[in-house]
């Protein structure tokens, strides 16, 4: 897994899908950890509009530039969907942050041959962690 969080973190842009305008929320939070540490980010909502002041897509589809990386913040109901999406645009590696992943996600992911960091490693400690080594 450390091998793969490595290859996620080297390469931007990367893309949150369940980004949130709420500061307390864990996808705003995701968000600007990216930020504050200089990576291209796109929030990815439903609902549109702006977050931290960056312009919202509506899925991974509407994107403004192709992906390789996006981590995932959503229910996993919704992130069973959010599988789908990577796959037709092309991410290598998704990033299913606590509490987003389900068996059935996990299983998709694999059998269209896209790695999937889960079960526990988190962005907002990793990130950070790893940019004070460098």
């Amino acid at each position: 897994m450390n091998d793969l969080i490595e290859r996620f973190l080297a390469a931007g842009p990367y893309a949150v899908v369940g980004a949130s305008a709420g500061r307390a929320k864990f996808g705003n939070q995701v968000l600007r950890c990216y930020a504050r540490h200089g990576e291209v980010v796109h929030p990815v909502h439903p609902a549109g509009g702006s977050i931290e002041g960056l312009p919202v897509s509506l899925s991974l589809l509407a994107l403004p530039e192709p992906v390789a990386h996006v981590s995932v913040v959503t229910p996993p109901n919704v992130t069973e969907a959010v599988v789908e999406d990577a796959a037709r645009t092309g991410v290598e590696v998704l990033w299913m942050q606590p509490g987003a992943e389900s068996a059935t996600a996990l299983a998709r992911a694999e059998s269209l041959g896209i790695c999937v960091i889960h079960g526990g490693p988190c962005l907002l400690v990793e990130l950070p962690r790893r940019r004070t080594r460098e």
